[in-house]
């Protein structure tokens, strides 16, 4: 019985943890009133979701995205003349990271160490320079709602 108490609170940790890691999509949308200095999103017909800069990939449908593979940011498109995905980035999706809100959070948090530690290439680089100590989560939420 003792063994099943145990078992059971830690399962209750867990559970508590992971309630406590989701993101608030509306605090998500206040914040990512700063990533429109370099992001849009742009859903597949084309149609503007929300205006924002040139320099920073398309982030409709981020969630689920292999890293490194927007088309517009990596080939160039009409919004952007010329592909600017870093090789690192583009290596940390050739290595399998495919963004969930767990590390699109992660990611947002540390924009270097996190490419740097999933690549194991501590030279390894990305062209986003803000970081969001807090409220990577409510960003990833908020992006989540943004789906293919």
């Amino acid at each position: 019985m003792k063994a099943l108490n145990i078992v059971a609170a830690l399962l209750g940790g867990l559970v508590s943890t992971s309630a406590i890691a989701a993101g608030d999509p509306e605090k998500g949308e206040q914040l990512f009133s700063r990533c429109v200095a370099c992001h849009v999103i742009i859903d597949n017909d084309n149609n503007l979701l929300v205006d924002g800069g040139i320099t920073g990939p398309n982030l409709y449908g981020v969630i689920g995205r292999i890293a490194g593979t927007e088309n517009d940011y990596l080939n160039g498109g009409p919004r952007l003349p010329v592909g600017m995905f870093t090789d690192s980035m583009k290596d940390a999706g050739a290595a399998g990271l495919v963004w969930t809100e767990e590390n699109l959070a992660a990611f947002v948090a540390n924009p270097i160490g996190f490419v740097r530690e999933y690549t194991g290439n501590d030279r390894s680089r990305v062209n986003m320079s803000v970081r969001f100590p807090q409220g990577g989560e409510d960003i990833a939420a908020y992006l989540a709602t943004f789906t293919q």
